[in-house]
């Protein structure tokens, strides 16, 4: 450990389950007027990981992105790891390369310390030192409760942006990590989580999504989106409403972490993954035979989850085979998208 407080401790909730529910978010925008810019990409909607722009004559657009949270772990420079893996993703949510950030850290420096505020740059600098992203600046405050995160610029050729309304019917939803991130870092906080299944998530949430973005461009993805605070189908949502499509999930078929179903059977659950799955219930039909405590967890808030790729049908074999054998292994199959009159989600079991 870096710090001898537990970071957890300093906070309500951690990670990306401290988002602001998606329709309050909505609600938030509605009437503002739209500020438009003439290099903005119409493609990304509302609800996408990123904004897109091409300036003028560069070749290339740029995809910018922010996101900050907070603690999900103790050690300093693990979360400060974890956070800077999750914003980076964004870009990669896009179709995108990372290519400089801006570092946002803030601490109650009287109880945390100077060496903890080092710890945190440590990560965010080892997460961006994998990949390839330089810090070329950023900002600091004191602040009771611990945050920290990244503003991140990528690039990307224009015909690789990918948008959540680009999805098309007959696409198969190839997710690239396993759910049950929000409900294993609960139960780090409450002290309920075994050395192996914090090491097993953490691994997870700091595994870069730049595997997945290269395979989604190699088998010609038409849509993605990173599977973060608002869960598997509270993300999937904005797709299928985005693609005016009916996405099916077939709930047996979606990669879980290990013990996370038994810490939810336990209560162990964020109230961010609560949120969702009341978001997520108004477009979804689940079949009788998927459990209640299976809806929270296809719900869960993620922290740096996988990306959920909308994939041509020909081509999904061959996007998890690539996946697997490069090392995200929990890669699979969970589902397809149909032709619709009513955009949402069915959950078969």
């Amino acid at each position: 450990m870096t710090n001898e407080v537990r970071l957890t401790s300093l906070v309500q909730g951690g990670g990306c389950a401290r988002k602001v529910p998606a329709e309050t978010l909505l609600e938030a925008l509605r009437g503002l007027p739209v500020i438009t810019h003439p290099w903005a990409d119409p493609r990304p909607g509302p609800m996408d990981d990123a904004a897109v722009l091409a300036p003028d004559g560069y070749g290339r657009s740029l995809v910018a992105t922010i996101d900050i949270i907070t603690p999900i772990v103790d050690d300093a420079r693990t979360w400060g790891a974890i956070a800077g893996t999750n914003a980076i993703s964004d870009v990669y949510a896009m179709g995108g390369e990372p290519q400089f950030a801006l570092a946002f850290v803030g601490l109650p420096l009287e109880v945390a310390g100077n060496e903890t505020m080092h710890a945190v740059m440590a990560g965010l600098h080892d997460a961006c030192a994998r990949a390839r992203c330089a810090i070329v600046g950023g900002h600091s405050m004191l602040d009771a409760e611990p945050k920290c995160g990244l503003a991140v610029i990528g690039t990307v050729a224009p015909e690789r942006v990918w948008a959540q309304g680009g999805a098309r019917a007959g696409d198969v939803l190839v997710l690239t990590k396993a759910l049950g991130t929000g409900i294993v870092s609960q139960a780090i906080k409450k002290g309920l989580a075994s050395e192996a299944l914090a090491a097993a998530a953490i691994a997870q949430m700091t595994r870069l999504n730049d595997v997945a973005c290269a395979v989604g461009h190699e088998v010609s993805a038409h849509a993605a989106t990173d599977v973060t605070g608002y869960g598997l189908l509270g993300h999937l949502r904005h797709v299928a409403e985005a693609s005016k499509l009916r996405a099916v999930v077939r709930a047996s078929a979606v990669p879980l972490l290990d013990g996370v179903v038994g810490l939810a059977r336990q209560d162990v659950v964020p109230g961010g993954s609560r949120r969702n799955l009341k978001y997520a219930e108004r477009v979804t039909r689940f079949a009788d035979e998927v459990e209640d405590v299976m809806r929270l967890v296809l719900a869960d808030a993620q922290t740096s989850g996988g990306l959920l790729l909308a994939v041509p049908p020909d081509r999904a074999d061959e996007a998890v085979r690539s996946l697997r054998a490069r090392g995200d292994l929990p890669a699979g199959v969970i589902g397809e998208l149909r032709e619709t009159t009513e955009p949402g989600i069915d959950v078969e079991a």
